[in-house]
């Protein structure tokens, strides 16, 4: 991208944002629903508890999520060093959306009604239950969901204003 091509409008760019916009807004009103990234973000999950399992059981247990949240931050971080705000708005979204699938996670800690890959423990039933939190699952599960959809709200209005070349590089 030229120093001319800075600002200016991209079609590209605008119709991913209104594709992410219709599949994220799509994913909220039906998040029962099995999304195109799950089987990545699961991947990244379960190797969170292989990265962090060294630092103890209750970091283990949660370094599934952490790694989840970190990774599309990280490239959050790269495209923003990058100069490539509406790249780092993709980011932001994948983001959301991986906060939209742990609200699913942490509401289940009581129920305990999803599958979990090789069976085993649930992460958030250990971690809410060591914290005493257990009862407030569905509480903090929508907390989450709720942090989710503020950062797909900001992640697809910037998306669009950088797509039509409004202030910042794209």
């Amino acid at each position: 991208m030229t120093a001319a091509d800075v600002g200016a409008p991209s079609r590209g760019r605008f119709i991913l944002t209104a594709i992410l916009t219709a599949y994220g807004l799509y994913y909220l009103f039906v998040p029962s629903h099995y999304g195109l990234l799950d089987h990545v973000d699961l991947a990244i999950h379960e190797t969170g508890h292989v990265v962090f399992g060294p630092f103890g059981e209750f970091i283990g247990a949660l370094g599934g999520t952490l790694l989840q949240l970190l990774f599309p931050l990280a490239f959050v971080w790269y495209f923003l060093r990058e100069g490539d705000r509406h790249a780092a708005t993709v980011a932001a979204w994948w983001l959301a959306q991986n906060c939209w699938n742990i609200a699913v996670y942490v509401q289940d800690a009581q129920a305990q009604e999803l599958p979990l890959v090789g069976g085993g423990e649930h992460d958030w039933a250990y971690l809410l239950g060591e914290l005493n939190l257990l009862a407030y699952d569905h509480t903090i599960g929508q907390l989450v969901r709720f942090t989710g959809m503020l950062i797909f709200a900001y992640a697809t209005l910037r998306g669009f204003a950088y797509s039509l070349g409004h202030p910042a590089k794209q």
